[in-house]
């Protein structure tokens, strides 16, 4: 009896062995998954260095645009934009940069670029009257301004307090038109934004000073869909106190 009480005691005492080292081996594999299941930014790769250069883009606004667009999509990556040489100098892992040369390829492409003329034509009673053409350049994403006129003095000054003498001093105003557009490109089409300043000399004098002027001026400011080689009408109005009636149209033109 003596000999099965110690039989059952050593039975037991291994089972107990044997589950201990069970546990000891499950959580060291454990221990090893966790490791071998950290986030790869905590792991050390190695790193290298790539110049990437911008060949149709030259706007220092669209190389910081892409700048940005690569540290959103590398963000251990280093990098820095050479203005002078207008390229983007990368530090990071191989495979960032395989997949920054692709991401610049795609979006590192010349702007079209497109002549936008404007038609301003005035008609009395339906029979035209006058007709202005003028046209300019605007590459898709960028601004262009175009202007006519002449600048006009105008007195402006108040009476020094010490002396009661007048201070008078000139400052000249724009008269004549001012066109301002810019184009952005969607599906077939463009997004035209415009504005339309024209202005003049009235023949009458303003009441507050024998010199000063009184200027008249026309404004249109819009945001318009224009389809190449469409003409569209972006606006017209109604002369007071005439039968004359003042149309602006525009057309774009594919140029490269």
């Amino acid at each position: 009896m003596k000999w099965n009480r110690n039989l059952a005691v050593s039975t037991q005492l291994f089972a107990v062995c044997t589950l201990a080292l069970t546990l000891f081996v499950l959580s060291a594999n454990a221990q090893t998954q966790a490791a071998d299941s950290r986030p790869v930014e905590m792991k050390a790769s190695p790193e290298t260095y790539q110049t990437l250069y911008l060949t149709s883009l030259t706007q220092t606004k669209d190389a910081n645009d892409i700048v940005t667009d690569l540290r959103n999509m590398f963000p251990r990556a280093r990098l820095y934009y050479v203005s002078a040489q207008n390229a983007i100098s990368m530090r990071s892992a191989p495979d960032d940069i395989l997949l920054a040369q692709k991401i610049l390829s795609d979006i590192d492409r010349t702007k079209k670029t497109y002549r936008l003329t404007y038609t301003i034509t005035e008609t009395d009673g339906g029979n035209p009257v006058q007709t202005q053409h003028f046209a300019f350049l605007v590459a898709s994403g960028e601004r262009s301004t175009f202007k006519q006129g002449s600048r006009v003095p105008v007195v402006t000054g108040d009476i020094n307090d010490k002396t009661a003498s007048p201070n008078s001093q000139v400052q000249y105003v724009d008269v004549g038109l001012n066109v301002e557009a810019s184009l952005g490109s969607y599906s077939d089409g463009l997004k035209l934004q415009t504005k339309i300043e024209e202005s003049n000399v009235a023949d009458e004098k303003s009441g507050v000073g024998t010199q000063d002027p009184i200027l008249r001026q026309t404004l249109l400011e819009t945001t318009a869909a224009l389809r190449p080689d469409k003409p569209l009408i972006v606006g017209s109005l109604d002369i007071p106190g005439s039968s004359r009636r003042r149309q602006v149209e525009v057309v774009s033109e594919l140029v490269q």
